[in-house]
């Protein structure tokens, strides 16, 4: 099997995570910052390059009960963009997970007939073989196959629930902390439907530096199976709360470590700036957000 190309990189990362973050976001009139474009460093020859074809927003949406738009706030990216039934994904053929993946959580999605005992893992087949796990990778390796769309939130559609198990919305995730603090957070996601029109729910993985010995900064992460099937560093959570009768959009944003969490950290010490997600993960969320509602309140921790 080919050897992957790495490359070392260096992410600044605005300010500390979990309970380290205190400061309030501004969030009123931020200037979008202006990007570099990438440089290659090498081509891989003998790869097939496939095309993607372009996708309105307008074309992908999620209808438990004709609801709206899954990408009302945009896109963090535009690299591989996939729709199911349930989520939009944009998908890392480098790392074998998913970049980011998109929901709408409204009670009406999270009730209905489906059932998880008749949904299992699968390989995505829509991705190239070189490029997508499979359940081998997983076999033995002391990870979950953690959701990034979590099956409890698309409970309307049996089909929904199912495209939840593509392992292109799955990455590997350490059980204590999958099966207690991601479980939390995702019945938290679930629970503010109760109190807020519409729960926009975005997940995704991060690579994040670390000090060595030398005291120089490394990205460093395992990778699982034959297909090198990245283990993130830690994932993220951008939750975008749309208030009752249009009063205007509330920002939540988490970051938790994918290592065990003591079971009595409450959620709120992994609240973060949104801008320490966007300058870590390169995703961009506040200047979409802010086309759409001139009110925006951004949640730190209390």
């Amino acid at each position: 099997m080919m050897r992957l190309l790495q490359t070392g990189a260096t992410l600044l990362v605005g300010a500390g995570f979990g309970a380290s973050v205190s400061r309030l976001l501004g969030v009123r009139g931020r200037k979008e910052e202006e990007e570099e474009p990438g440089t290659p460093l090498g081509l891989l020859s003998k790869v097939p390059v496939l095309p993607v074809p372009r996708v309105q927003a307008s074309e992908l949406t999620v209808s438990p009960g004709g609801s709206g738009a899954v990408m009302k706030y945009g896109f963090p990216s535009l690299a591989n963009i996939k729709t199911r039934e349930s989520y939009v994904s944009s998908y890392d053929s480098r790392t074998r997970t998913a970049s980011w993946v998109i929901e709408r959580l409204t009670p009406a999605s999270l009730n209905g007939p489906s059932d998880r005992k008749y949904c299992n893992f699968k390989e995505d087949e829509s991705i190239h073989i070189f490029h997508r796990a499979t359940n081998a990778d997983f076999k033995g390796s002391g990870f979950d196959r953690g959701h990034m769309a979590a099956a409890a939130n698309h409970k309307w559609s049996q089909k929904a629930m199912e495209d939840t198990f593509y392992l292109s919305n799955v990455a590997p995730q350490n059980p204590h902390m999958n099966q207690n603090a991601w479980n939390n957070l995702e019945k938290l996601c679930r629970s503010l439907t109760r109190h807020y029109l519409n729960v926009y729910v975005c997940t995704g993985p991060l690579y994040l530096p670390s000090q060595q010995a030398d005291g120089k900064l490394y990205v460093k992460y395992q990778v699982l199976g034959r297909n090198h099937v990245a283990v993130p560093t830690h994932f993220f959570k951008v939750l975008i709360l749309e208030k009752a009768d249009g009063k205007g959009v509330e920002l939540r944003s988490y970051v938790l470590p994918n290592e065990p969490i003591e079971e009595k950290i409450p959620l709120e010490r992994f609240l973060v700036p949104i801008e320490t997600i966007e300058r870590a993960s390169g995703l961009h969320f506040v200047p979409n957000i802010m086309k759409r509602t001139s009110s925006l309140q951004a949640i730190t921790a209390r």
